[in-house]
């Protein structure tokens, strides 16, 4: 895991990468963001572990799930693996907290098939969090999200981002984790942008505005 904790820093966000990719992957994010050296970040970016990847071929990577269908949404995302990563950046987060960062100060954000564990791990916290950042992704067991959705969880701010030519992650499953958010009584920030799976310069700016609005809050 990368760990970059600046002198002073009372607020943190936690990034999880995509499916083979790592936290270090990740790290350039962080750069280009160039948030203000007067309000200093702590970033985590933890790594998934290795496991065997159905939709490509069995091979191991770091993966946060296994994917056995991309187009069977019940096989998208196997649920006994997004609930053992949840379970494990539930822990991260008590670490902070233990650390004397306050639930009010973290965001946790994920692109892809980290934004799935992000989005997971958040809504099902017994505490509010600063902000929920999903890029490129989508809800895994939607079906289960109103009767594991926390009224803790219900004032965590969330943003989402999709590309509108994301071939990996369609924008349909960006819009129905829309929807679905909203039947439940949330008020998810959306933005879309002429891209495929992957972050885009236009976006910088945007994810640069709210995470410094959820920070500074």
């Amino acid at each position: 895991m990368i760990d970059l904790h600046p002198s002073g820093a009372r607020h943190a966000v936690i990034w999880l990468h995509g499916l083979g990719d790592s936290g270090a992957g990740l790290a350039p994010l962080i750069d280009a963001l160039a948030l203000p050296e007067s309000l200093p970040v702590r970033h985590l970016l933890p790594d998934a572990p290795e496991r065997p990847v159905t939709i490509n071929m069995g091979y191991r990577m770091r993966a946060w799930y296994d994917i056995e269908s991309f187009d069977d949404i019940e096989r998208r995302a196997i649920i006994p693996h997004v609930r053992e990563s949840a379970a494990r950046i539930e822990a991260l987060i008590d670490q902070l907290i233990g650390e004397g960062f306050a639930p009010e100060r973290i965001v946790l954000a994920g692109f892809s098939q980290g934004g799935v564990i992000a989005s997971f791990t958040a809504l099902r916290l017994p505490v509010a969090l600063a902000g929920l950042l999903c890029l490129s992704t989508y809800l895994a067991q939607p079906d289960t999200l109103l009767g594991e959705l926390t009224e803790a969880a219900r004032a965590t701010p969330i943003c989402y981002m999709h590309g509108l030519y994301d071939d990996v992650v369609p924008l349909s499953l960006g819009w129905e984790a829309k929807g679905r958010l909203e039947q439940a009584g949330l008020a998810p920030e959306w933005h879309e942008y002429p891209m495929r799976h992957e972050i885009c310069m236009p976006q910088l700016g945007d994810l640069r505005t709210w995470l410094l609005a959820r920070l500074s809050a």
